[in-house]
């Protein structure tokens, strides 16, 4: 029976995080294809092929050809278990991957060779700087047009505030492709398309002469001369440097065909962290710990729309989590046991016994869960940094069906629990109102309610600038605020008082009318 020391250190729970279409999904998906979890690849945007990506389950992913809810899977690859959370890369979506990457020990970004680095891109990275995350840069569609190397490394350093360390070389680009050269492994892999792996030659020094067979005299000499630009100008790659969120690999290929795919999981694996520590208001902890703890960073409504379920999906941050086994659910106070806690494949799930620090397990959710609530053996703890964000756009939510309000009360409390959006329900008139990050929000919002629930809804504009959760030690001043601003108060789904200022000025000026109070911008305070 495996320690659980050799459990934790064979882990690896990784994020891939990009702009929309930068290639993510496809990229994700030739990291399945090479550790033997899939069998053929989906795809992503072609209509031609009815198969649809496997990371993409939920049927509006299918129908638009985005990812819009972050799916967890599993596979096992030269003895290591990884894990990859495959994230929306939609700015719309973007609160749902920001709590993702609360839940990883790891990320890789990828970068489009063409268009750069992306404003989405810049704030999902800054999360994961704040956070000390280690990312590695994947360049991708390399068989396209696009950015001298060199300008995407500076690039990446300025705008992503990265200090970048290629691992490997491209040779040419677009028509010109030749191949990459692994810095890493001292390795050539020239460019074969639609084979599966290029072909891969050990080619431990560049200024022999064979190299001009393989890729050609011109390449061979700016090859020459760009390695060694390189080796003048970045630092050498130190693991411990990359660790602690300071140095970023960098990788070139192209994921549609497979290629520097394996590289970058070869390496990956050797150098990505196995589960890190996680912090709790209470204390730190250490993943090694014997006593089983974890937190719910996800909660997605029926996975498969012909049973009613409910997941919440749970990492593991330390011990062992046993199927059938009594556990404290810290903010209801009360013992919970799981008969069928599952692991992923995208949408297929199967039942498991055990699970370690750095594993993802879902959980069937009667109502008992809400994000970021934690599981633990007894200890009392809660961990930090899994927000809600204000939103920026508001609708009035109606009920389009009066036959169906059932349905609809159901289906806005399971959505909202699961994160799409926020209600907040006003003081004068218990109108309710969806706020959200995005307008595509309220799209999937509506599709949903509609197919998942049988519910109709209809939106009705209003005009806010920005909802905000209040909250004083002063209660008289409390009181009088929210008396006074009476219209424009509300309550979350939590109950917690939320003022709604219709202007950047109102909201302004009643923070400098009322200093006793804080004005909260993201959930967590």
């Amino acid at each position: 029976m495996a320690s659980l020391k050799d459990e934790i250190e064979k882990r690896r729970t990784f994020a891939v995080i990009a702009h929309p279409d930068g290639g993510k999904t496809t990229l994700t998906e030739k990291l399945l294809l090479f550790g033997g979890a899939i069998q053929v690849a989906g795809a992503v945007k072609s209509n031609k092929i009815k198969k649809s990506t496997t990371s993409d389950f939920m049927e509006i992913e299918k129908q638009r050809g985005i990812s819009v809810a972050t799916s967890v899977m599993g596979f096992n690859y030269r003895a290591c278990n990884i894990n990859i959370l495959d994230t929306p890369g939609h700015k719309d979506f973007a609160e749902d991957t920001y709590r993702t990457l609360t839940a990883v020990d790891s990320v890789i970004v990828v970068i489009d060779v063409a268009k750069g680095v992306e404003e989405q891109t810049e704030k999902l990275v800054e999360v994961c700087r704040m956070r000390d995350t280690p990312v590695i840069v994947f360049v991708n569609k390399m068989d396209r047009e696009g950015k001298d190397g060199f300008d995407l490394l500076d690039e990446i350093e300025e705008k992503l505030q990265l200090t970048t360390c290629p691992l490997s070389w491209p040779i040419g680009m677009g028509q010109d492709f030749k191949g990459v050269y692994n810095l890493y492994q001292k390795q050539l892999n020239l460019f074969a398309p639609n084979t599966k792996y290029g072909n891969i030659l050990e080619f431990n020094d560049i200024s022999l002469p064979d190299l001009e067979q393989h890729i050609g005299d011109d390449a061979a000499e700016t090859l020459r001369e760009e390695v060694e630009t390189i080796e003048e100008v970045y630092p050498s790659f130190d693991r411990e440097q990359y660790l602690a969120g300071k140095l970023s690999p960098v990788f070139f290929g192209s994921a549609i065909n497979n290629f520097g795919v394996k590289e970058l999981l070869d390496c990956f694996i050797e150098i990505a962290p196995s589960p890190v520590h996680f912090k709790t208001e209470e204390r730190i902890i250490d993943p090694y710990e014997n006593k089983f703890s974890g937190f719910v960073f996800k909660i997605h409504a029926n996975m498969d729309p012909r049973h009613r379920d409910r997941i919440a999906f749970l990492r593991v941050c330390s011990g062992t989590f046993q199927r059938n086994t009594n556990y404290l659910h810290v903010r209801k106070e009360k013992k919970i046991k799981f008969s069928n806690p599952t692991t992923f494949m995208a949408s297929k799930k199967e039942v498991v016994d055990n699970a370690y620090p750095g594993d993802i397990v879902g959980l069937y959710d009667s109502g008992n869960f809400k994000i970021g609530d934690t599981l633990t053996e007894g200890e009392v703890l809660h961990f930090k940094g899994i927000p809600s964000f204000s939103p920026e756009q508001f609708k009035y939510i109606e009920n389009a069906n009066p036959m169906k309000s059932k349905q609809l009360a159901k289906g806005i409390r399971q959505l909202m629990d699961e994160g799409v959006a926020q209600l907040f329900t006003k003081n004068t008139n218990n109108r309710k109102i969806i706020g959200t990050v995005g307008q595509l929000q309220f799209e999937v919002l509506q599709y949903r309610l509609k197919h998942e629930y049988g519910a109709s809804c209809r939106y009705e504009p209003i005009q806010l600038y920005k909802a905000c959760w209040i909250t004083s030690d002063n209660t008289a001043k409390l009181s009088e605020f929210i008396r006074k601003k009476a219209n424009y108060m509300a309550k979350d789904k939590e109950d917690r008082d939320v003022y709604l200022a219709e202007s950047r000025w109102m909201l302004q000026s009643a923070q400098n009318d009322y200093p006793e109070l804080e004005f909260h911008f993201t959930s967590e305070f």
